[in-house]
């Protein structure tokens, strides 16, 4: 009796050990991939082995979460104007990566660029050097460090120089860079302008710049652009603001940006309750 009365209360203290979401290594990060547009996206993610293969799609309000080792290196971004056939054959207005829904290298420009280097410490930025195609940000949660949001808090395609724009039937559907415009030394960051020095922010890359305040808008924007979080899971989201909340689902725990203290106390309650009724069924077995 003494003998599976002890083996129970192992098995409790086991059960609250996992309960309380105690990590043993972190090996992997969680990416959320959110879409909060009006219109489809269709994602694209390179090297893409760990997110379906580099490519998939998301109607509005629709989210996708997948894992990546700390290994991974690569770019997310968003494909608009998709149009693909059952076997995943066709193509899309920005964004396109070749003739698959699952991409095989990168996209084409303009395209918002949300970049990840993972390590023990995480390198992360969203980019628009090669310009814009859709509103993006990456928030980190449940890390530590810098750790801060990057992105965009507006939609560069209702403000884009009309020498940048790129349309279809009129329509504004993205804002390419004045490098790949111009073709020049200045806006290309390049020959006499290849250093942080003499490569300067420009009329175009501040009108980037005040839609996307934690993006890169020019090769050598690193003081606002660039963070680092170690141990953290990604939500990236196409078309919401930067500031907006957002949460994502890792290890038996729901995280969000903002409002911590009231997650905690509810958090902390749910593993009271739980705590006391095992303690109450283990003792009812006891005695």
């Amino acid at each position: 009796m003494m003998t599976s009365n002890l083996v129970i209360l192992q098995s409790i203290l086991l059960s609250l050990f996992l309960l309380s979401g105690v990590k043993f290594s972190e090996s992997a990060r969680t990416f959320t991939i959110v879409n909060s547009c009006k219109e489809t996206i269709w994602p694209g993610v390179f090297p893409g082995d760990n997110f379906n293969g580099g490519g998939f799609i998301l109607k509005s309000g629709q989210s996708m979460v997948f894992t990546a080792p700390v290994s991974f290196s690569g770019r997310i971004w968003g494909r608009t104007g998709c149009n693909f056939d059952k076997n995943g054959n066709g193509s899309c207005l920005t964004g396109d990566c070749g003739p698959s829904l699952k991409c095989t290298g990168t996209g084409k420009t303009p395209a918002s660029l949300a970049e990840f280097t993972l390590a023990n410490l995480d390198f992360y930025d969203v980019s628009l050097v090669d310009g814009f195609n859709v509103p993006i940000s990456v928030t980190p949660l449940n890390g530590k460090g810098n750790c801060s949001v990057a992105g965009c808090n507006g939609d560069l395609r209702q403000n884009c120089p009309s020498e940048l724009a790129v349309k279809n039937d009129g329509k504004v559907i993205g804002c390419r860079s004045a490098c790949d415009v111009f073709n020049t030394d200045e806006y290309c960051c390049r020959g006499n302008y290849g250093n942080p020095s003499t490569c300067q922010p420009t009329f175009y890359s501040k009108k980037f710049k005040e839609d996307c305040p934690t993006a890169y808008s020019y090769a050598y924007d690193d003081p606002t652009s660039i963070f680092t979080c170690s141990g953290t899971d990604y939500v990236v989201t196409f078309c919401s603001s930067r500031k907006k909340p957002v949460c994502t689902y890792h290890n038996r725990k729901l995280f969000c940006s903002g409002s911590k203290g009231l997650r905690s106390l509810i958090s902390n309650l749910w593993m009271i309750f739980l705590g006391l009724t095992l303690i109450a069924n283990c003792m009812m077995i006891i005695f």
